[in-house]
């Protein structure tokens, strides 16, 4: 279905593609904000809070767990029950979890409050399968491309706008600017999105939701509280010991299930399984020069390695990474379009790489490390724009929001991995500064370096990754169909006859073909 055919059947005229693209893009960027919005303030948290930094840092880890754990299932009710009510869904705790940081001053109110913004994050994979439903096909690779990537501009642009308010006014300020924005995405997502009939069948698997929340919570907390507790202490073991059990019984049960939360059966599709498996360790690098940068800016000159920003000027002169990202993403579509996503996702991998690879001999300035945050950025955008194209041309058409949002979450499994990694390659590697221990030269250096070692792997991942040939292997059947009968329902072509076989149509709009290389 195109936007052109949506409108009517919501009982209004269709709106143009554009204004649709826009919308869930800046739908995207707000709720990738919340991720970076209390950046500038965690150094200042432990004193605002009247707590210790290790309780402060719940603020950041309760956001993290929270989107992780409730975006798998945001995306299977916006397969059941229609991706416009589920992207409305999720802007209502976006502004709940803002007004109640905004009207709080203690550490519970915090972390709750961030909680309920995390539970926002499925925004961005369900924004990006709605475009299949709602864009047309010549449309489709630079829609996904850009809201795929909204998920780095958002965080980018975030620094400064969190940093200026945080500098010049109170923190609570902050949290009314995020409560504003997210009423506003809600409201245009309101009169702009078209509703369109939900694609899913069966029912909400409530036992699987749970059981991935708790696998998830183990890992995650694990790693993210392992420098904390120690990572030798049993809170740690414990936690990181249980995430595996939990999983393989999760999976267990996923398996038996008609109608599971995520269909573990297309997901062990090489061309989902290894698209998932690259989400990870992109998003690993990605992140890490989200922990490195902002920490070169702003230490001391007097280091002899920091640059001595104020918080203000760190996040402007990270700022442009984001708007490279927004200009890459539809040069990444043209790319994919030409040479397929799976080129595009190895491309970027390779351009992550190449950025932290120049970076350790370009860190004595703020103009040298503009340079290096574009150009890996750049690779960020060319990557994250490839991913969902990936997935959404060998899923179900029923299952797209699914697994948009499992792919979401396997970045998010990357990205807290790094902060953890990061995180012991910067206490370890330091430097005694007026009593002060700081992150050393050496061990800015050996993050970068991880960093590109980790890109290197993202795209030798990519390059594994098998891909079909639109005119010479069938489009992915609809779950319950029986392949090779020559009459399964085909999402490619909305037919019953199979691709291939000379008697299909071309795909209709909207839809997404398979990658064009082998």
């Amino acid at each position: 279905m195109t936007a052109a055919t949506a409108g009517p059947r919501s009982g209004r005229p269709a709106p143009p593609t554009h204004l649709v693209v826009a919308v869930l893009a800046g739908a995207g960027i707000v709720a990738s904000l919340m991720q970076t919005l209390i950046v500038p303030l965690i150094g200042e948290l432990p004193t605002l809070l009247d707590t210790s930094a290790s309780n402060a840092s719940w603020a950041v880890t309760a956001t993290l767990l929270a989107g992780a754990v409730t975006t798998p299932a945001t995306g299977r009710l916006g397969d059941l029950y229609g991706k416009r009510l589920m992207l409305l869904v999720c802007t209502v705790p976006l502004v709940a979890g803002s007004v109640v940081c905004a009207l709080g001053s203690s550490l519970v109110t915090m972390v709750a409050g961030r909680g309920l913004q995390g539970m926002g994050m499925g925004l961005v994979p369900i924004g990006i399968s709605a475009l299949r439903d709602l864009v047309p096909a010549e449309r489709l690779g630079s829609a996904i491309a850009l809201i795929s990537s909204s998920l780095g501009i958002g965080g980018a642009l975030g620094l400064p706008l969190s940093a200026a308010i945080a500098e010049h006014a109170s923190w609570h300020v902050l949290f009314w600017v995020s409560a504003v924005l997210s009423a506003v995405v809600g409201g245009l997502i309101w009169l702009v999105i078209p509703a369109v009939p939900p694609r899913a069948g069966g029912g909400f698997d409530g036992v699987g939701a749970v059981g991935l929340g708790v696998g998830l919570i183990c890992l995650l907390l694990g790693v993210s509280k392992g420098a904390d507790w120690g990572w030798g202490a049993g809170s740690t073991l414990g936690l990181l010991l249980a995430a595996p059990v939990v999983f393989v019984l999760w999976g267990w049960w996923e398996l038996r299930q008609d109608a599971p939360l995520v269909d573990l059966r297309v997901a062990a599709r090489k061309q989902v399984l290894l698209t998932n498996a690259a989400s990870v360790v992109v998003g690993f690098s990605m992140y890490a020069q989200s922990l490195i940068m902002p920490q070169l800016l702003q230490l001391p000159k007097a280091t002899g390695y920091g640059l001595g920003q104020s918080m203000q000027a760190a996040g402007l002169w990270m700022a442009p990474a984001g708007l490279v990202m927004m200009l890459v993403s539809p040069l990444g579509a043209k790319l994919s379009a030409r040479r397929g996503a799976k080129f595009t996702l190895t491309a970027g991998s390779l351009v992550i790489a190449l950025g932290y690879g120049i970076s350790v001999g370009l860190i004595g300035s703020t103009w040298t490390l503009l340079v290096v945050s574009c150009v890996i950025n750049t690779g960020v955008a060319l990557a994250y724009g490839a991913m969902p194209a990936l997935i959404m041309s060998a899923v179900p058409m029923s299952e797209t929001a699914s697994a948009n949002s499992f792919n979401t979450l396997m970045r998010s499994v990357g990205t807290s991995t790094s902060a953890a990694v990061m995180g012991i390659v910067l206490a370890h590697l330091t430097i005694d500064f007026g009593g002060r221990a700081l992150p050393s030269k050496n061990g800015f250096e050996t993050g970068l370096l991880i960093g590109c070692a980790v890109a290197v792997v993202a795209a030798a991942v990519a390059a594994t990754i098998p891909t079909r040939r639109p005119h010479s292997a069938p489009a992915v059947p609809e779950p319950g169909a029986q392949p090779g009968t020559g009459t399964e329902t085909w999402p490619a072509t909305g037919t019953g006859t199979r691709p291939g076989t000379g008697t299909a149509p071309e795909a209709a709009p909207g839809t997404l073909a398979a990658p064009a290389e082998a």
